[in-house]
């Protein structure tokens, strides 16, 4: 009797919500809206609740994606590389200039600055929510999406975090305004970071890119550390590399003629270049200070050893100091050579003095020999 009675009322309450249906289609579209469900078998389990026939649609409701799915031979490892794709942070360093004047930019970008977290001097970070060169125009921050953060070294580098290759033009005129001595071709290195909440460890390593549980402040400052003073090193490898191949040269010169012709003044100045690049790596960039939040928490420790160690900063840093051996050798050689050059020209000159010396002596005597015998 219950069953006939709830026929009859279905029977009577189809025709009215049908027909709200038609007349509300807008109203309805975003009630099923808000029951879409986000896994497919949740909506099988929607449709089968108004029935009490068992439904063997559940068993296949793992076959339906609402996505896009490649079928093809290669998609579980599409699907791989788009997961360790998906989450990484892109990090730009690069290498434009031998100074940057850190109060100039400071000064320009104060309500950017993030507060420091330790007494180091050679470098500013900065948070931004936008591209520079539209918030000045417009006086106003049109993006408050993902902050971009760049970190500005003394020494001439600059890492931007989360900035994208169509932007970091306008990221890097703001420090070519305060940089001097700019190179005729900028060094840039790429790398990632891709956050893990759930990651066990406080960080892992992967190609090209470092896992962490998150990314914060200090985190930036310790891995724009690491990338600025790597490809500061390239430059100095490149510049010292230079002089090597430019001693090479002079000793094959001396091998095939026995001479070289290399003055004194340009020596001076191979001199003065070999020292100022050694003390630049080591006084300027701080390639060997250890970072004071490095110092003070250990899992950032961790993330400055393992930078440093992918980067094979002390490796790199070795050959360039045998490099620079080979130059002091080569420069220490051709100054005992230039230097007895120029005691054989005093010599020469003291036999020329003692020989003028010698005929004068002989001049007198013969003059007066010749007067006392008149």
């Amino acid at each position: 009797m219950w069953r006939w009675k709830a026929y009859d009322l279905l029977f009577h309450l189809a025709p009215t919500t049908f027909k709200s249906f038609i007349q509300c289609p807008s109203q309805n579209v975003k009630i099923l809206s808000q029951l879409h469900l986000s896994n497919p078998r949740d909506h099988f389990y929607f449709c089968r609740a108004f029935s009490s026939i068992p439904y063997a649609g559940a068993a296949y409701a793992d076959e339906f994606d609402f996505g896009c799915r490649n079928f093809g031979p290669n998609s579980a490892e599409t699907s791989r590389e788009d997961d360790e794709e998906t989450g990484k942070i892109p990090i730009k360093a690069y290498f434009l200039s031998t100074s940057i004047d850190l109060k100039g930019i400071q000064a320009e970008h104060a309500r950017n600055i993030i507060p420091p977290t330790s007494r180091a001097t050679n470098y500013i970070a900065f948070r931004f929510f936008g591209i520079p060169s539209k918030i000045t125009e417009t006086g106003r921050n049109e993006n408050l999406g993902c902050p971009q953060y760049m970190v500005v070294f003394q020494y001439g580098s600059a890492v931007l975090f989360n900035i994208d290759n169509h932007e970091a033009d306008s990221f890097l005129d703001i420090v070519r305004r305060h940089a001097s001595g700019l190179l005729p071709e900028m060094r840039k290195d790429d790398y990632a970071v891709k956050e893990k909440p759930t990651l066990v460890e406080d960080m892992m390593g992967g190609p090209d890119y470092i896992v962490l549980k998150h990314l914060d402040t200090d985190g930036i400052r310790i891995i724009g550390s690491v990338l600025g003073q790597s490809i500061a090193l390239d430059y100095f490898v490149s510049q010292v590399d230079g002089m090597v191949e430019e001693f090479a040269d002079i000793n094959r010169g001396m091998e095939n003629t026995g001479t070289f012709t290399m003055n004194r003044k340009k020596l001076l100045q191979l001199v003065g270049k070999a020292n100022s690049n050694i003390a630049d790596v080591i006084l300027k960039v701080g390639l060997f200070e250890r970072s004071e939040i490095a110092w003070r928490e250990a899992k950032y420790a961790q993330i400055n050893e393992y930078l440093r160690e992918e980067y094979e900063v002390a490796q790199r840093f070795g050959n360039l100091d045998f490099k620079l051996k080979f130059v002091e050798h080569n420069i220490h050689f051709l100054q005992e050579v230039l230097q007895n050059r120029r005691s054989d020209l005093l010599e020469w000159c003291v036999i020329c003095l003692l020989s003028i010396e010698n005929v004068i002596s002989i001049y007198e005597i013969v003059w007066e020999s010749t007067a006392g015998s008149l």
